[in-house]
């Protein structure tokens, strides 16, 4: 099954001057069920506009978007959104702000903190339960929001740039904790086991994260009207691990043929600008 599918899609702003801009044009990709796909180009190209066209955020000027075979219509309540920064409310402690979706929803306080715990100790926070968000590191607080994000239990989590703000020891520690994540086929506390894992689209403006998570990498091209410009598998075997991975010979290679690729769109954004 593909959850996710943008078929021909453009989207086109209005400038404060009246004129038009098209920030992406003729925009097709298929996300398999399951899959972990990450979006990389130049900066301002278009990336989180594409990410949210399929969180339902931004409609397309033309073109079709379904998840799991439906058309979209509206917000895409199959999918989660981490974005670079974090929501959390700092009123709230780490406990209630992970269990906030699901209070949200309707699920009793009980039983939210329950399921909130849980996912604490899946990312290694029980200790700063009743902590509030200003007395986390950063790298604490990215913990709080992917648990906040995974404990709604929705098939598809989209994800712009979570980890660009942190530091690289930091970052290859978020990225560990996410792979952790992702590949527990059983990664709901409620779920049987086997269930399908989640469906992952993540966009990032670093190449390297994006070989070292993915099992595929889409580039798009300069703006403005970025398109697609390339698709390369990542056959990297999993798990990986991402202490040692990006030295491997198999994994430079891959690097530099997507690079070749990007290269070209960076300078040519550079160009422009």
């Amino acid at each position: 099954m593909i959850a996710l599918d943008l078929e021909h899609v453009s989207r086109s702003f209005t400038t404060p001057d009246g004129t038009s801009y098209q920030a992406v044009t003729d925009v097709s990709l298929q996300i398999p069920t399951g899959a972990f796909v990450a979006l990389v180009g130049p900066s301002g190209c278009g990336k989180s506009t594409v990410l949210n066209i399929a969180a339902g955020l931004l409609s397309p000027t033309t073109g079709v978007v379904r998840t799991e075979g439906q058309p979209l219509d509206g917000l895409n309540r199959r999918a989660t959104y981490m974005f670079q920064q974090d929501a959390l409310l700092p009123w709230k402690s780490v406990r209630d702000n992970v269990a906030l979706g699901l209070t949200l929803a309707g699920v009793s306080r009980g039983d939210a903190h329950h399921r909130a715990d849980d996912w604490l100790s899946r990312v290694g926070l029980s200790a700063f339960a009743a902590h509030f968000p200003a007395q986390l590191s950063g790298g604490m607080r990215k913990r709080v929001a992917m648990a906040q994000n995974w404990i709604i239990d929705r098939p598809i989590v989209l994800m712009d740039e979570p980890f660009s703000a942190l530091d690289v020891h930091t970052r290859q520690l978020m990225e560990t904790e996410l792979l952790a994540l992702w590949g527990d086929r059983n990664a709901a506390p409620d779920e049987p086991a086997g269930t399908l894992r989640k469906t992952v689209f993540f966009v990032t403006h670093d190449l390297e994260e994006a070989i070292a998570l993915a099992d595929e990498v889409i580039v798009l091209s300069s703006g403005p009207a970025s398109r697609v410009v390339a698709h390369h598998a990542v056959t990297l075997p999993r798990p990986r691990d991402l202490m040692e991975l990006r030295t491997a010979p198999v994994f430079i290679d891959l690097y530099r043929s997507v690079w070749a690729v990007l290269r070209e769109e960076v300078a040519r954004s550079q160009r422009r600008a």
